[in-house]
């Protein structure tokens, strides 16, 4: 799998996605500096966690334009599987490579544990090492990841099957008490029109090896190297 992790001023979760990207493929991948243009060939791209620019402005707002972007949405549309984790998630819909906003979490405090979601479509590249309805546990880290759309996209993103996580109990129940910073509909995490380009807040790289107290976010890896080889 020919994998590359963009680099921003303030990322601080590409190693992370770097090492679970090794871990399953074997093969050490790209670490991307912001101010690259020219992309080598790649089967998947990741915009990983961190800060970038120091979350000025609105977090990923800055990031949505450096260089390298032009480059990440010239291969999201020819195809090319693209994921974006938490900050990531943020850029990508800064960079309107994804529907919606990131706002501040309802309790306007940064929240970090383990929480509980629901896969909603496993008929994606990203999700193909899931099944429907099942529930995985995943760490956030966040203080913007308030998912917000207008309610025409909401519509359209449940109608197409484009929400792909969903924050929820630990038997699968969506509900208030569930939902850690009060986003739309419990939504975790959601996909292009394609479903080849995917962002979600929670951090699947940080419980992707049994040392780190879990593996349910390594099944996200291993789909995507079935995927795409």
């Amino acid at each position: 799998m020919r994998a590359a992790v963009i680099v921003f001023p303030g990322s601080n979760c590409d190693r992370d996605v770097a090492l679970a990207l090794r871990q399953v493929s074997g093969v050490e991948p790209r670490m991307i500096w912001h101010r690259e243009t020219d992309l080598p060939p790649l089967d998947l791209i990741v915009v990983p966690g961190g800060f970038s620019y120091g979350d000025y402005l609105r977090c990923g707002a800055i990031a949505a334009h450096s260089p390298v972007m032009r480059a990440v949405k010239q291969r999201a549309a020819a195809g090319v599987p693209i994921l974006g984790i938490c900050n990531g998630f943020q850029v990508l819909t800064e960079a309107g490579l994804l529907p919606g906003a990131l706002l501040r979490n309802a309790g306007l405090r940064f929240v970090c544990k383990d929480v509980f979601l629901r896969v909603e479509n496993d008929r994606t590249p990203f999700t193909r090492g899931y099944r429907s309805g099942q529930v995985v546990r995943m760490p956030i880290a966040h203080n913007e990841g308030n998912y917000f759309a207008d309610a025409e996209t909401h519509a359209r993103l449940e109608d197409e099957g484009r929400v792909a996580f969903r924050y929820c109990g630990a038997e699968g129940g969506i509900d208030e008490a569930s939902n850690p910073n009060g986003s739309l509909a419990g939504i975790a995490g959601i996909l292009d029109e394609r479903g080849r380009v995917l962002g979600l807040m929670p951090h699947p790289e940080r419980l992707a090896d049994p040392q780190l107290g879990g593996i349910d976010g390594r099944a996200m890896f291993e789909g995507l190297l079935a995927a795409v080889g």
